[in-house]
């Protein structure tokens, strides 16, 4: 359902997308995930779902964050293409978790991640950008 064609509306929601993603807290939450949450198994994916997990806190930010801003695609809101131009990011952890998403939705919400899910399937450079992702993971966790 995305917007056919990218508009001045779109290059301001994509603007305040990134004007977000600097916001303190958040630079704080997407640095910790980006450098520290590379699950290798089920259990390392769901283990962070834990209240006491040290990136629980972090994660619940940019994984909410994310969907809130692909949930703008999935709506037709923003053109999807245009805003994965620049906003893949969120692709990358979805790539992380995609294997164990079954298992962190049945922990969590069945929810979780639909968004996310959406968006790679359902546009070229979401397709794109979860191969890219799919290869990354798969040389830093040696698989």
């Amino acid at each position: 359902m995305s917007k056919q064609a990218p508009d001045h509306h779109d290059a301001e929601l994509a603007l305040k997308v990134y004007d977000l993603r600097r916001e303190p807290v958040m630079r704080e939450s997407r640095d910790a995930i980006n450098r520290d949450y590379w699950p290798r198994n089920e259990a390392e994916a769901v283990a962070v779902l834990k209240p006491e997990h040290p990136l629980n806190r972090a994660y619940r930010q940019v994984s909410t964050y994310w969907e809130m801003v692909y949930g703008l695609c999935k709506h037709g809101i923003v053109n999807t293409e245009f805003l994965l131009d620049s906003n893949g990011e969120g692709l990358l952890l979805f790539a992380r978790v995609e294997p164990y998403v079954a298992a962190i939705r049945k922990a969590t919400s069945p929810r979780s991640f639909e968004k996310a899910e959406w968006v790679a399937k359902s546009s070229d450079v979401g397709q794109k950008l979860m191969e890219i992702f799919r290869a990354r993971i798969k040389a830093k966790l040696g698989g």
